[in-house]
């Protein structure tokens, strides 16, 4: 499979690929903007390691053009560990992020893991009573409204809450699912994507009743008929 590595750093370049070939994977190398999207179109690859920082543009748009066009699995690499540049990445589209300095073991786990959603995710349709989850086409549709586009990360999230409807499923169960890893600021993370995907279920987000929060516990995806509800 063939890894798309966009950073302008050379050195890194290297390290990442040489990572990627003894993992059995094909990278191929862009050091800035320009040069990653005529690899886009020339090369299809199945997955990119993005550059939050790049000479000739900002990482963050690049990641909103890649996502606007394609379902390929996105993994940002930032200097800043900072939650809004990780938050930012997310809404645009990114599917995991890694802070720099990292291992390439690390950065081939993330990967790994990530490929094997992404195949784990196509051709497949969930339905529950009112709500039909479509996971090829990365949308959900509830009560015959129009069906809504759902990011990467909304997609895993919904996924397991429908898999558990009608049962809370615990923080750190979700943030497994979600993101493979723990970190520190997965939990603020999964309060934001929880938000993200309430505005895209709920008829009036500020009192919803499809995705609920269980206080200390985590979320539920509620059944038709329940009238119970809570905010996040």
């Amino acid at each position: 499979m063939k890894v798309l590595i966009v950073d302008d750093d050379a050195d890194l370049r290297s390290l990442i690929a040489f990572a990627l070939r003894q993992g059995g994977l094909l990278p191929i190398e862009a050091s800035d903007v320009r040069s990653c999207r005529a690899l886009l179109v020339q090369e299809g690859p199945d997955l990119v390691v993005l550059d939050i920082n790049l000479p000739d543009g900002d990482g963050l748009s690049l990641c909103r053009e890649i996502r606007s066009t394609s379902d390929i699995p996105i993994l940002m690499l930032t200097v800043r560990n900072s939650e809004d540049d990780l938050v930012a990445a997310l809404d645009l589209g990114a599917d995991d992020f890694l802070s720099k300095p990292f291992s390439p073991r690390t950065l081939l786990a993330r990967i790994r893991a990530l490929l094997r959603r992404a195949g784990q995710e196509r051709g497949d349709r969930m339905e529950l009573q009112g709500l039909v989850l479509d996971l090829e086409a990365r949308t959900v549709q509830i009560d015959q409204r129009e069906p809504v586009r759902l990011t990467s990360l909304e997609l895993r999230l919904i996924q397991i809450l429908v898999a558990n409807a009608g049962r809370p499923v615990t923080t750190d169960k979700l943030v497994k699912h979600v993101w493979s890893a723990r970190r520190s600021t997965d939990r603020q993370l999964l309060k934001q994507l929880a938000h993200r995907l309430r505005h895209k279920l709920e008829v009036d987000p500020a009192t919803p009743v499809v995705l609920l929060t269980e206080p200390g516990v985590g979320y539920r995806l509620a059944l038709q008929g329940e009238a119970d509800g809570s905010s996040s």
